[in-house]
């Protein structure tokens, strides 16, 4: 089977021939190492003429327009086009990122430009405002934006002899701007009547408030503070496209191909015509000059550059050459030598030195050349035209051999047969034709399967046959030279192809991603020998595959460089550089292709750094599929927390239902309740999906959280207090170095960030506006000044804040893949690793961007945690498949096996490490991992007597780990959290309920104890008094959603999902009975007030059983609900029952036979109900809100007093309303700590504690009733609807 992973050899960018001229000016400077810089197409390039050597920069990932060199003319900025352009400040001589500019501009940015100091980069975009950005680069902060002007901006210079002026001009104005303090003023040039008002190209300042404009007609305007003083008339014959100050003088450079020298009170000093000299031609413009000293460089319109030396100015130098504008698409390669031939829309044919980097032949044709192919002996080079015609030349000379015209539309494809005897012409004419070489090129057959234009061709090395692909992906076959088709395939099976540039095909199967079924890859080329293909596509990538590559989505090495697409590749003759051409921005790449064996020695190479954006298809792996990834990694990374309401969404959701409401709101509604709960003590802790959010604040009290609360547990006294300013699930969980303050991030369609303080519970910072849907990963930074968060949306987020100024510093796109962990370096605070799913990476913030590589580790493992080491280098990282990763910088240097299975957590010592697992064993390491100090078993044996609870089984997966006080803490997936003392006993302090929905929970008739059971298949008693612990636990074959005490408390009935019950003895939890009656869901189950006779089942397929208890016999079915039951009471007589389903029906049925009865309204209200938990009927219409159609209420409870109804509901909020709750939309008090749905609430028989389970987040919380009058200080969240009196209804 063909090998899937990526080929190990790869290329290396060598030279780009050409320079961008069209459409953008000012592009071209000297800089301080007097070398030149510029840009074609996405690469900016730094040009050593001396040693004739060139260095690329490849961070950008669009066409880059626009260039400034800083002052001290090291530094360069460059500006790109696209959806989300930004600007790249970077340095010429290493060619390595600086700062990164983003978020601001849209479409792209038309100019830059550095400011005298060099501190400040103004930048002009090309949005519909042509929008003007003050940034301070190095922080990659805007300092003030304003709207340019209402029509394109050309050019923008800031004055240099006044600090905070600028000035810019474009089609028809200039204006000049102050910048003060963060707003930009501007005041419009008067053209007054010394001149015509018109587009002004071009313009630099000089002193005393004198500013040089170069306009459309080509003279100068001169201008004195905003008025128009004078002009220099006829400067150049027609628009003056670049000027250029220096300390000499000034430099223009017009479309009249002249560049002019002015000294500094702007006389002439001379002219230097470029169409007069040597290598000048009609038609020659200049788009930009740069003047230093003697020398002088210009970029023309058509991608030259020369430089002139200023006292022999009649013999400039030609230093660089390329395709005019128009779409390249023709590309040969020699057979025996080192050259490429490319042909144009700018109907020139052009020979270039692959040896000499050098154009050394060029020949003008009549019509736009779309394809070009060498004859097998290199003499001839055939062109195919767009206008359906072919010419052949001498390569010798560049002399006309035939010129053949028997088609009307572009030939796409020609090509020489191996035996050099036809040529091959493919044409959108849907044909191929053949035609003899030595017969003068007579046709001589002609191939007619296709029914689309020929894309390629590829030649039999027999030449008897030809492979081609079309347009509508089909693959046909010839007979040679006659053009019959080959329709029995089994000829050839033995057939050998001497070249492989077709795109379909067995052998290239691999190119296409898995479920893509576009034709975006233009070009393939076969490297035979080194068994490796070269693809180019319209994204611009030139990606390397391994050949034959026959599964679809094979694995790959991708470059950069072209920004839009690239119409074709080939290998050189000997295999040893790949040559691209791109469309759109006619230029040629020259990639220098390093084998195998070589690339080994390259290592120490530093990787060329391309924006982490670039990885628009990931791949660059270079390994094959994944290993199986752990069952618990798979159900985490599956997890996207995405929610069909969000909290955020009521005020809105209000707002439209408030229409329909309108009647209603003028209404007396109910008051709410005179005595209100407050949150007492939460069973449960998150750690089925989270990891490291347990730790030790500086007073020894342990935080964490649970769905959506922060809590802070006092172990002495066994007593929580809680932040409750979240209002959805928590997720992540770190802490300030000093150990004082916390950071949690929660679920959110605009998710937000808390920093609160772990004795005053108040908050200190929100941070939001930038993650999508969560927030899954945070880390302080060892001054505990920053942050970095990481966002649940499709790319990961990186964004690194100032938190207490809610300053957003950096951010980034982080990495297609989940990432689990993000750590700051502790010694350097501008680097910081993430580590995930497939992956590792390093980070270092560059201005308001972070430049990331990707860590190199031969195979990709998934990560699921990682800590730095001792120095500023090192970085241990724990494996999904048990291992410890040890890195030097973003180098492997080697793995050490940890845990069996995946290592969730570690921690790092002064002196050491310490881990956990999914085995449940904690290990302590030296500082090396060399040796494994000690380990500790999570096993119930050596659970202390101290504990709260009762471990569920041996050896947890550990989640957590956080050392502190002479303890280890540990933080189980089962929700334990358990306190491991360093000579071995291990203390249980808080759990909760495991991963899976609670919806069962009953409250015991005369204890302070509850029951509660959950699809986690466990039923569990709790302690509901001071010592708050689990009493007992069961495992059950099932998950179950209802349970309920019998009247004395002695039997505790429990509702399964697989339609089964059991009675079981509520102290040792064992079997009494147990019946299966129905297939689905046992909803709710009840025994019957007073001695407990009768026992109510209700099910999921809208049936409600009776049983007798004594007889263990069904005496009765109630039948007739439209939908699955949701809510049973029994009246004070153990002789009625009410029914609520979910088609929102409130049925009655008499017991135990189960018979109907229809009971008006009014009567129900008289009747005397035992317990009240259904949420229908008039005595509970004001508990729904006004949101009813999106938000269920799941739950309700009457308290024995009669007074108080609490309610739960899907959004997660627990209400208290006055009973009864007459008329709609009552008024309430309001409490979140729920994150998701309120599965159930129940007061305790002495109402002196409300108790309330969360579906989704698993927990269990306690809160004290607070009788009228008792003001204690409220919770902070709890919003009493009668604050809002106007507007919530709901």
């Amino acid at each position: 089977m063909a090998d899937r992973t990526a080929p190990n050899c790869h290329l290396r960018l060598e030279w780009v021939y050409g320079y961008r001229g069209h459409q953008c000016r000012n592009n071209l400077y000297y800089t301080a190492a007097k070398e030149i810089v510029y840009f074609v197409a996405g690469v900016g390039v730094v040009y050593n003429t001396r040693e004739h050597k060139q260095k690329f920069y490849l961070g950008h990932n669009d066409d880059i327009i626009s260039l400034a060199l800083h002052p001290e003319r090291v530094l360069v900025a460059t500006g790109q086009v696209g959806k989300e352009p930004y600007i790249c400040v970077w340095d010429s001589y290493t060619v390595q990122t600086v700062s990164i500019l983003k978020d601001v501009h849209t479409h792209g940015i038309a100019c830059l430009a550095f400011d005298l100091e060099g501190q400040c980069l103004v930048s002009v975009g090309l949005d519909s405002k042509n929008t003007i950005c003050v940034w301070d680069w190095r922080r990659g902060k805007v300092l003030a934006a304003a709207p340019g002007h209402t029509d394109r901006i050309f050019d923008i210079s800031w004055d240099l002899y006044q600090p905070s002026k600028l000035v810019s001009c474009g089609v028809k104005h200039i204006k000049f701007w102050s910048l003060c303090g963060n707003a930009l003023t501007p005041k419009r040039g008067v053209f007054g009547k010394t001149g015509d008002l018109q587009t002004i190209l071009c313009l630099a300042c000089a002193r005393d408030e004198v500013t040089y404009s170069g306009a459309l007609n080509g003279d100068i305007y001169v201008w004195k503070g905003i008025n128009l003083v004078r002009t220099v008339q006829g400067a150049h014959g027609s628009g003056i496209f670049s000027m250029n100050a220096c300390e000499e003088g000034f430099a223009t450079g017009g479309r009249d191909g002249c560049v002019r020298l002015w000294d500094l009170n702007f006389k002439p000093i001379t002219v230097i015509d470029l169409r007069e000299t040597d290598q000048g031609y009609k038609g020659l413009s200049v788009r930009s000059v740069c003047w230093r000293g003697d020398h002088i460089l210009v970029g023309t319109q058509d991608s030259e550059i020369f430089e002139v030396v200023v006292h022999d100015r009649t013999k400039p130098f030609l230093i660089m050459q390329g395709h005019c504008e128009g779409e390249l698409w023709a590309l040969a390669v020699h057979p025996t030598k080192p050259l490429a031939m490319t042909g144009s829309d700018d109907r020139s044919v052009r020979i270039w030195s692959l040896i000499d980097h050098a154009l050394i032949a060029r020949c003008n044709m009549e019509e736009p050349i779309r394809c070009a192919a060498v004859s097998t002996d290199g003499i001839h080079l055939a062109l195919g035209m767009k206008d359906g015609s072919f010419t052949v030349l001498r390569v010798r000379d560049m002399t006309e051999v035939v010129h053949i015209k028997d088609r009307k539309e572009a030939i796409h494809e020609l090509k020489y047969s191996p035996d050099g005897a036809h040529l091959a012409v493919g044409s959108n004419d849907n044909s191929v034709d053949i035609y003899g070489v030595v017969q003068r090129y007579k046709k001589v057959g002609e191939c007619t399967g296709s029914s689309s234009f020929i894309t390629h061709m590829d030649w039999s090395a027999d030449s008897k046959h030809l492979h081609t692909n079309d347009g509508s992906g089909k693959r046909l076959f010839y007979r040679m030279p006659s053009g019959k088709e080959v329709s029995n395939r089994e000829e050839l099976k033995m057939v050998q192809w001497s070249t492989w540039t077709c795109v379909l095909g067995p052998e290239v199967n691999g190119i296409w991603p898995k479920y893509s079924e576009i034709n975006d890859i233009n070009s393939v080329d076969a490297n035979f020998n080194s068994q490796v293909l070269v693809t180019a596509d319209d994204y611009g990538l030139v990606k390397l595959l391994r050949y034959p590559c026959v599964r679809k989505g094979a694995k790959f090495k991708k470059y950069l460089g072209h920004s839009a697409h690239i119409t074709n590749a080939r290998w050189s003759h000997d295999y040893q550089w790949v040559i691209t051409i791109g469309g759109a921005d006619h230029s040629v790449f020259q990639w220098k292709f390093i084998p195998e064996r070589k690339s080994k020695e390259a290592l120490h190479i530093a990787p060329q750094e391309t924006l982490a954006d670039s990885n628009s298809e990931e791949s660059d792996s270079d390994q094959s599929d994944v290993p199986e990834m752990d069952s618990e990694i798979e159900q985490e990374t599956q997890h996207t927390y995405r929610r069909q309401v969000y909290k955020e969404d009521l005020p809105q959701l209000k707002e439209q239902c408030k229409e329909k409401h309108r009647t209603m709101a003028t209404k007396k509604r109910e008051k709410p309740p005179a005595s209100g709960v407050r949150l007492h003590f939460i069973h449960g802790y998150r750690g089925y999906d989270c990891r490291s959010n347990l730790f030790y604040t500086q007073t020894g009290e342990i935080v964490y959280h649970v769905a959506a609360v922060g809590v802070v547990y006092n172990r002495q006294q066994n007593t929580q207090r809680f932040y409750l300013g979240h209002d959805d699930d928590i997720l992540c969980l770190a802490i300030h170095p000093l150990k004082d303050y916390v950071a949690t991030g929660q679920v959110g369609r605009d998710s937000s960030i808390h920093i609160w303080d772990t004795e005053t519970l108040k908050p200190m910072s929100v941070l939001k506006g930038y993650h999508q849907y969560g927030v899954c990963a945070l880390d302080f930074s060892a001054d505990g000044k920053r942050l970095a968060s990481v966002g649940l949306d499709d790319n990961h987020t990186i964004v690194l804040w100032d938190w207490r100024k809610g300053e957003r510093l950096s951010a980034i796109r982080g990495s297609k893949d989940k990432i689990f962990v993000i750590k700051m370096n502790p010694y350097m605070p501008d680097k910081l690793i993430t580590a995930g799913v497939k992956h590792m990476k390093f980070w270092h913030k560059a201005g308001g961007g972070l430049i990331g590589r990707k860590g190199n580790m031969g195979k990709t493992e998934t990560m699921m945690c990682a800590v730095y080491g001792w120095t500023e280098e090192m970085v241990f990282s724990g494996t999904c498949t048990g291992d410890i990763c040890i890195w030097r910088d973003m180098f492997l240097i080697k793995t050490v096996k940890a845990h069996d299975g995946p290592v969730f957590s570690m921690h790092a010592l002064e002196k050491g490490f310490v881990t956990g697992g999914k085995d449940g064993v904690v290990a302590l390491w030296d500082d090396t991992f060399e040796r494994c100090l000690k380990t500790y078993a999570i096993k119930r044996a050596v659970l202390a007597p101290g504990s709260k609870g009762l471990l569920l089984e041996d050896n947890p997966s550990i989640r957590a780990i956080s050392l502190g006080h002479g303890h280890i803490l540990v933080g189980t997936k089962n929700g334990e959290i358990l306190e491991v003392d360093k000579s071995g006993p291990i203390t249980l302090l808080v759990q909760g309920h495991m991963e899976g929905e609670v919806w069962g929970m009953a409250t015991h008739p005369h204890l302070p104890l509850c029951a509660t059971v959950s699809d986690d298949k466990t039923l569990r008693i709790w302690d509901l008094s001071p010592s708050h612990c689990m009493l007992a636990v069961r495992k059950l074959k099932k998950g179950g959603r209802c349970c309920c005490f019998s009247p004395d408390g002695k039997g505790l009935a429990v509702g399964l999902n697989d339609g089964s019950f059991i009675i079981v003895n509520a102290d040792t939890l064992e079997d009494l009975v147990s019946f299966h009656h129905r297939k689905d869901v046992i909803s709710e189950i009840r025994f019957s007030p007073g001695a407990g006779k009768y026992l109510a089942v209700a099910s999921g397929d809208s049936f409600v059983d009776i049983y007798n208890v004594m007889s263990s016999k069904r005496v009765g079915v109630c039948k007739g609900s439209l939908n699955y039951i949701t809510h049973l009471d029994w009246d004070k007589r153990g002789k009625l029952l009410q029914v609520n389903t979910g088609a929102k029906e409130q049925l009655f049925f008499e017991a135990p036979r189960g018979k109907r009865q229809t009971i008006p309204a009014a009567e129900v209200e008289k009747i005397d109900w035992s317990t009240w938990t259904c949420v229908l009927g008039t005595h509970c219409e004001g508990i729904w809100p006004v949101v009813s159609e999106v938000t269920e209420v799941t739950a309700a409870c009457l308290s024995s007093s009669r007074k108080v109804l609490a309610t739960g509901d899907d959004l997660g909020y627990v209400k208290l309303f006055r009973y009864p709750v007459k008329g709609k939309y009552a008024k309430f008090k309001r409490y979140v700590a729920h994150s998701t749905h309120v599965t159930n609430v129940r007061w305790t028989h002495d109402d002196a504690l409300l108790v309330t389970v969360g579906g989704g987040d698993t927990s269990l919380m306690i809160w004290t009733h607070e009788p009228e009058g008792h003001r204690e200080a409220r919770q902070c969240d709890s919003e009493e609807s009668d604050i809002e009196s106007e507007d919530d209804g709901g």
